[in-house]
């Protein structure tokens, strides 16, 4: 996270943290696509607002530049799409390449925000008011879709973010296709779910990927367009849809619809660090369990994720007293 602090990452501020977006630095522009133009009601800091997308600094569905541009990959119900962000003088400019740049730029405010409604929001710890205070632009994010989301979660469990996120790259890069238009570096779209299905048994092995976490993919593959449904729910009909596959729990689809839903209260159970943090940071307790985090949560209800992604970015986290999480590569063996 930048700022004034900037704490270890760890599982938790990792994927809901803050991806640094340069001011802008001028570079060649590059091939023109299709444009649309967009003004905000309030501060936006695109970092924050997209970070939560990006699955590790090799992420090859997302890049940040330093002339201030977000770019990210998507694959759209019309097809694959490369988007570009900036935003400058008070407006947002999204450009847009690929079968999916119209469905891109249609949905580009939600996707920055303009579903999200901050003034909902009322702090009630000195804490989450000063975090609240020094990040005005923070809004929350809505894709709009769910495999792109789940996909990634599912990598993420019961696993260190490293491995998590080069499974992701991994896997992105040799079964995905390369992005449509004057995409940076090596970006890719993610596979499409028949693609997913198909992925040889020794690639997950190679990956990293244990046979639960595989097989968790390839049951939701396998009913993507159901899950895919699932964003014109509300959150917590589209949480019960996703756990009705074997292998997602409310971990899992919590992490999904905050970010295809930018759902405001679906705090995620079940994390490594996530109740620890809250704790700490709330009443000086670091062996504070989800019960205990849901408890000091809940003059938050409604607005629950937005509390604790805030609580993550204060940066006040608990020394650490334990060795890390120990790292196997299954791939090796």
């Amino acid at each position: 996270m930048a700022g004034r602090f900037a704490p270890r990452p760890t599982r938790t501020t990792v994927r809901g943290g803050h991806v640094a977006v340069p001011a802008g630095v001028p570079r060649q522009a590059p091939a023109p696509g299709r444009v649309r133009t967009w003004v905000p009601d309030g501060p936006l800091d695109l970092g924050l607002v997209l970070g939560p997308l990006r699955r590790g600094p090799g992420d090859p569905t997302f890049r940040a530049l330093p002339d201030g541009s977000v770019w990210r990959t998507c694959r759209t119900p019309a097809g694959p799409g490369t988007l570009r962000v900036m935003a400058y003088g008070g407006e947002v400019r999204g450009e847009a390449w690929g079968p999916g740049a119209e469905w891109l730029l249609e949905r580009l405010p939600g996707l920055l925000g303009a579903d999200d409604d901050p003034s909902a929001f009322v702090p009630r710890h000195r804490l989450v008011a000063l975090a609240r205070h020094r990040r005005p632009g923070l809004r929350l994010t809505r894709t709009g879709l769910v495999l792109e989301s789940l996909i990634p979660s599912v990598l993420e469990q019961k696993v260190t973010t490293d491995e998590a996120y080069r499974a992701w790259r991994l896997l992105v890069r040799k079964f995905g296709e390369p992005a449509p238009g004057p995409a940076p570096g090596r970006m890719h779209v993610m596979p499409e779910p028949r693609t997913w299905a198909l992925i040889p048994s020794w690639e997950w092995h190679r990956a990293g990927v244990d046979n639960k976490r595989a097989s968790t993919i390839l049951r939701a593959v396998r009913v993507a367009a159901r899950l895919e449904q699932a964003v014109g729910m509300p959150a917590e009909a589209a949480r019960a849809r996703l756990e009705l596959v074997p292998g997602i729990g409310p971990w899992t689809s919590a992490e999904t619809v905050q970010r295809s839903h930018g759902a405001p209260d679906a705090v995620t159970v079940g994390d490594l660090h996530l109740p620890g943090i809250v704790g700490w940071a709330l009443a000086g307790d670091r062996d504070a369990d989800d019960s205990v985090m849901l408890e000091l949560l809940e003059p938050y209800a409604g607005q629950r994720h937005r509390a604790a992604r805030l609580i993550l970015l204060s940066g006040r986290t608990p020394p650490r007293r334990e060795p890390k999480m120990r790292k196997w590569d299954i791939g090796r063996f």
